[in-house]
């Protein structure tokens, strides 16, 4: 007996040995595993909810469904090629498809770019639409006949600017929750954060003026 006594001595301390190894194994694991997926939440959530990094600081903020009806509403008897200058999550670019335009967004971040070209696919206008990683004051718009706006005051002198330099005579440009400081809108909708303004740049820019001028100048 007192053998057998010493022998069990023995052994027990070799059990929880092995007990506490297993155990502190597998704190590690769960450990790793927690620590993994706060990353991984961090890594998709913090481009929701940060302001990507910009010329001018542009913070995203979903475009309510107000807003979307009032953009759509200054896009009626238009047509051609549309922009939506920092897309976010894409929302107004799909609405926009869904009405016909071939649709176009510039976002820099690139996770709301990802998500916004699954949603594009899910609603089944993926054809219709395209969205790019890009900063906006790297990019010439000179093509598009349409385009929205989602900016903050900082921003607005520049885009002016930058718009007034590259875009045609015949382009719309449809600014929300911010209005241009220089130019006079030709139509507006909308109440509160969900107002729209909306500018016709030939009245804006005088095109008729200069078109009329040009054509005088050269039957002379």
């Amino acid at each position: 007996p007192g053998a057998m006594t010493q022998a069990l001595a023995k052994d027990i301390p070799q059990e929880e040995g092995e007990g506490g190894s297993r155990r502190s194994s597998w704190g590690l694991l769960v450990t790793a595993g927690v620590g993994g997926t706060l990353v991984a939440l961090y890594a998709v959530a913090t481009p929701f909810v940060t302001p990507a990094l910009r010329k001018v600081c542009l913070p995203f903020v979903p475009a309510t469904t107000a807003q979307i009806q009032n953009v759509l509403k200054m896009l009626e008897n238009r047509s051609g090629s549309l922009v939506d200058i920092g897309s976010g999550d894409g929302r107004i670019v799909i609405a926009a498809a869904k009405k016909g335009f071939q649709a176009v967004g510039y976002e820099l971040n690139p996770w709301l770019v990802w998500y916004s070209r699954y949603r594009a696919w899910r609603d089944g206008v993926h054809q219709n639409t395209k969205f790019y990683i890009s900063d906006l004051w790297k990019v010439s718009f000179s093509h598009y006949r349409n385009v929205v706006v989602f900016g903050v005051p900082q921003m607005m002198p520049q885009l002016e600017k930058k718009l007034e330099e590259e875009l045609a005579c015949n382009a719309r440009i449809i600014a929300c929750r911010f209005p241009f400081p220089c130019w006079i809108p030709d139509h507006t909708t909308g109440e509160g954060i969900d107002t729209v303004w909306a500018y016709d740049l030939k009245h804006s820019r005088g095109c008729e003026t200069k078109s009329l001028k040009i054509t005088s100048e050269t039957e002379s």
